[in-house]
């Protein structure tokens, strides 16, 4: 009898232990949170377990997402993406809500995304003194540091949704390819060198090998925002001539396609053919380029307008 009740005993203590066990193993391996973060465009959560927690290793969790660091990593070619063929509209999405000037001190812009003296002006020039601190806006990695052109000295930092961001006109580099970087962390100093009129910084934001117009992604101002964790980017905003150097162009923020078809009906305009128009002044008027106008009314470039003709302007 005594013998039956100790055995008895060790088996209920046995069976404790090991349900306990179990327990303690199933609370500890339990989700206890999740961090955002931005790959390929697209946000992923990755789950954050206790400190004493059986995990999958981090590599194996983002095994699929990490082409942003692998597709044309090119740390020769200032533009790797050359000869890829972009289609629009296409999504960018943001798991932070700010960013970090590129400059100490109050941002200003002295020559914006847009037509200027005949050419396309890609980026923004921010003003600084030769030698100031230049500094990365968001986390990334150095994928080309060199000398490029009318660019001067350039660095290229790749983040992780696959947005690049250039830094020109440097009189310095302190950063090798290949370097992680994080926000705020400086990356040069501000020069003249390339083809540069007094000193300042040549600021670009791409996609895939496209120029955005940084001013549509990004606020700057001293509240430094994002504009949106999620944007919708069209043809327009990576087309300079659609917008002027010497001012800023209306923000309107597309988060989804219903927005972009949303917006293009309310500014869908009839404009009425007057004496002396012709499509190059109407063109003008409206900030548009000819070509754009010529394939909304299914027009030719030499086609003569009537008076009185309706034309949709876009």
């Amino acid at each position: 009898m005594k013998k039956r009740f100790v055995s008895c005993c060790l088996l209920f203590i046995s069976f404790f232990v090991i349900s306990g066990q179990e327990t303690v193993t199933q609370e500890e391996n339990k989700v206890i949170d999740y961090k955002k973060m931005v790959l390929e465009g697209k946000i992923i959560c990755l789950p954050i377990y206790p400190r004493k927690a059986k995990q999958f290793p981090v590599e194996d969790i983002l095994s699929d997402h990490m082409e942003t660091y692998n597709t044309k990593w090119d740390t020769l070619n200032f533009n790797p993406y050359w000869d890829e063929h972009l289609s629009f509209p296409f999504q960018l999405e943001f798991d932070e809500k700010d960013f970090s000037p590129p400059v100490s001190g109050k941002m200003v812009i002295t020559s914006r995304f847009g037509w200027r003296r005949g050419r396309a002006h890609k980026g923004i020039d921010i003003d600084l003194q030769v030698g100031d601190t230049v500094k990365t806006i968001l986390d990334g990695k150095i994928r080309y540091v060199g000398y490029h052109g009318g660019y001067g000295n350039t660095i290229v930092v790749r983040h992780h949704n696959g947005l690049e961001t250039v830094y020109a006109h440097l009189s310095k580099t302190i950063v090798k390819k290949n370097d992680n970087v994080k926000k705020g962390q400086m990356i040069g100093e501000g020069g003249v060198t390339g083809n540069a009129r007094g000193s300042h910084l040549h600021l670009e934001v791409r996609y895939h090998g496209k120029g955005i117009n940084p001013e549509y992604l990004f606020e700057f101002t001293k509240d430094r925002k994002i504009r949106s964790d999620t944007l919708m980017v069209t043809k327009r905003w990576v087309t300079p001539r659609y917008h002027r150097s010497t001012r800023m162009s209306k923000i309107v923020v597309y988060k989804t396609k219903d927005d972009i078809a949303k917006a293009e009906e309310e500014k869908k305009k009839i404009y009425t053919v007057k004496k002396g128009d012709t499509l190059s002044r109407i063109a003008n008027k409206y900030g548009l380029a000819i070509s754009e106008i010529c394939k909304t009314n299914s027009l030719r470039h030499n086609s003569i307008l009537r008076i009185g003709q309706q034309i949709i302007i876009y």
